[in-house]
């Protein structure tokens, strides 16, 4: 008899993810797993803690409780940010440096492989704003230009904190589109929405957040 194939093992896991403010809890305690080639759509309203815990994840802030493991390693926050690319509300660009000229500080500063600079503005659709200043930019246009830097930074986990805002039906396409192609070869993503949106087209499951406590 042949025996079932072995479950992947997970990118990211977590186990009992907690994070308090002032004694206040944020989220948590949380379990759950990504594994590659999978998306995790974060669901909840207002002060359910989605940009916290993806912040967390990004190893911008110490959880307060539980552990994390990445590729099946216990984990620092130095290492989830060595090993996950994050878009979050601010998009982190320098005011008065042209497009491509923040693509390439942030390569410089972050390292990274996948397309050339010039191709990843062609691809988020900002081909002939190469010199634009990021201050002279749209917020949509601020927002793919924070979509090319993540396709630069070739980092296996994306965190994603409403990807979909600010931009036109285009724009929401051009992130499944990256999701897609992310998801396809390999990497993961973990994503928030308030629910305006529907979940991207790739192998999804949820997690539903309630303020000040884990899983609703």
């Amino acid at each position: 008899m042949t025996s079932p194939p072995a479950p992947e093992a997970p990118l990211l896991q977590a186990r009992g993810l907690g994070f308090s403010r002032n004694e206040e809890p944020i989220f948590g305690p949380l379990d759950f797993r990504l594994c590659p080639g999978e998306a995790l759509l974060v669901l909840g309203g207002n002060g359910s803690g989605k940009t916290t815990l993806l912040r967390v994840l990004a190893g911008l802030l110490e959880a307060t409780t539980g552990e994390v493991e990445l590729m099946g390693r216990p984990v620092d926050r130095h290492h989830l940010a060595r090993g996950s690319a994050y878009l979050g509300h601010l998009h982190g660009h320098k005011a008065d440096l042209g497009a491509l000229e923040n693509l390439a500080f942030s390569q410089a500063i972050q390292g990274g492989r996948g397309p050339g600079t010039e191709a990843a503005l062609a691809e988020v659709g900002l081909a002939g704003y190469e010199d634009t200043p990021a201050r002279r930019l749209s917020a949509g246009q601020n927002k793919r230009l924070a979509l090319a830097r993540l396709r630069l930074q070739g980092a296996p986990l994306w965190l994603l904190d409403e990807p979909y805002a600010n931009l036109d039906l285009d724009g929401i396409a051009l992130v499944n589109r990256l999701i897609q192609g992310h998801v396809a070869e390999g990497g993961s993503v973990l994503l928030t929405t308030h629910g305006a949106y529907a979940a991207p087209p790739v192998p999804v499951r949820t997690l539903t957040l309630a303020a000040g406590r884990g899983p609703a």
